[in-house]
Parts: structure tokens; sequence; C-alpha cells
């Protein structure tokens, strides 16, 4: 029997790894020395297929930390949404694998044979801190190649209308992609979480909480969202059948 708090299930998110080869300030996660988790390959491929069976998930997305520090598992969830009918693939990663050309184009080569269908790179001011640009282009060019449609998704501090030296410097960085003809999609604002909290509070105004936009209405979920330790909703993939773990869902 279908949960009636989650009749309108659409989408189904793993956040595959706290893992992280940036350490940006934005960031809503924490400490990033912190011992990295990672999830559970076939307990996130044997949970999509189950849910999948019970909702109607058009949207599969992974993310991190970054993604692709773990793209066996990356690929493994892809591949089986493609079998699955699943309509739109996402990943949201910063782009860079290696500063090898052959292990970025065997990466890329089998996003793509996983069935990637929404590839969005993340680059803006607080990626380019500490990420090389170099090996980020070289990878969204093996992209392209690949036909994996790819847009750019970058971080904007207040509005991506407001004028300060984080923004500015992420619209430099977009000009750099401009020969590519990679479109650059909407992105996101950052909120005050995490990192972003300690480091960019003066730009959030006075008086800030640690908030996000990305909260679900506990009573109308509408994306399920696994943990890389498989925490999802009040419960967790590696102890409790996710079937267990929907029907027993109350806000």
């Amino acid at each position: 029997m279908r949960n009636p708090y989650l009749e309108n299930l659409h989408r189904i998110e793993f956040s595959v790894t706290t893992a992280c080869n940036g350490k940006c300030i934005h960031c809503q996660n924490g400490d990033p020395g912190s011992v990295p988790v990672q999830i559970d390959a076939k307990a996130a491929v044997d949970a999509l297929r189950t849910v999948c069976g019970l909702y109607p998930i058009d949207t599969v997305m992974t993310f991190g930390g970054e993604p692709l520090l773990c793209p066996d598992t990356v690929c493994a969830i892809h591949q089986t949404a493609r079998q699955l009918g699943i309509a739109k693939r996402q990943v949201i990663t910063n782009g860079y694998v290696s500063k090898n050309p052959e292990r970025i184009e065997k990466i890329v080569r089998d996003l793509s044979e996983s069935g990637v269908n929404d590839l969005l790179l993340s680059v803006d001011a607080f990626h380019q801190e500490t990420i090389p640009l170099e090996p980020v282009m070289t990878f969204a060019g093996f992209a392209l190649r690949r036909r994996i449609p790819i847009r750019l998704s970058p971080a904007w501090l207040v509005s991506r209308e407001d004028e300060n030296p984080y923004n500015g410097k992420t619209r430099e960085i977009l000009r750099t992609f401009e020969a590519m003809g990679i479109e650059v999609g909407e992105g996101n604002v950052v909120f005050p979480s995490g990192r972003a909290l300690t480091y960019l509070r003066e730009y959030f105004g006075a008086n800030v909480t640690e908030s996000s936009p990305y909260d679900e209405d506990p009573c109308d979920i509408r994306s399920l969202s696994f943990e890389p330790n498989g925490n999802v909703l009040h419960g967790n993939i590696r102890e409790t059948d996710i079937l267990d773990i929907l029907s027993s869902y109350r806000p």
C-alpha cells in the first residue's frame, strides 16, 4: 500500500559520498577533513528498483560531495534508472575527476553508456578557488563529444544579479566556456548552512540562522533523498527494508 504522505513522490536523489576534492567555502557540508562516507551501491540500486515499483519516478539525481570520486556507483545507479525507464538521469559534478585525459575520457564514456542525460557542471568562484579549471574544461569537452547534455551550474551569492566579488569572478569563469557553446543553467543561490554560514556570514544579513531552500514539506514528500550512510526519511537502508521505511513514514 502506498503511503499518502508520499503520494506525489516523483524524484529520487542519491548523495553518493561525503568525500570531495574541493574545499569550497560555500559548501553546505561541514568539516572537509572528516572521514568520508560512501553509499552502498547494491543497497542504492535495490532501493531504486523497489521505489520505482510503487511510485512514478521521473528523475534520478546523483551528487555529493563529489560523486565522480565513486564513478562505478554513479554509473550503476543511472544504468538501473535507464533500465527502469526513468526519463531524467542527472549528475551534479565539479568535473575534476583526474588530470589524466585518458582517465577523464573513460569516466565520461562510462557516464554516457550508463545513460546519464543531464550533466550539471559546478563551476564558479567558490569551486575554482581550489579546483583547477583546465581538467574541468577537458571533462566538459569529452562530455560534448559523447553528446551528453551538459549545463554549467554556478553558485551565486545573494542572487544571480547581485554585484559582489564572488559573482564577478563567477561571471569571468563562465565566459571561458563560451567558445564551447555550453549553456549556463539556472544554478543555485548559496544558502546559510555548513561552511557557508561560517565563511560568508556577512552576506546573509544580521541574525541569520541556518536554513535550506531544499527542505521538503514533511506532509508532502516529492523527492526521496538518500544520504551516503543510507539514511532516508526516518530509516536507513543498511538496516531496514526500504518498503518498511516507506510504509512506516509519518511526518
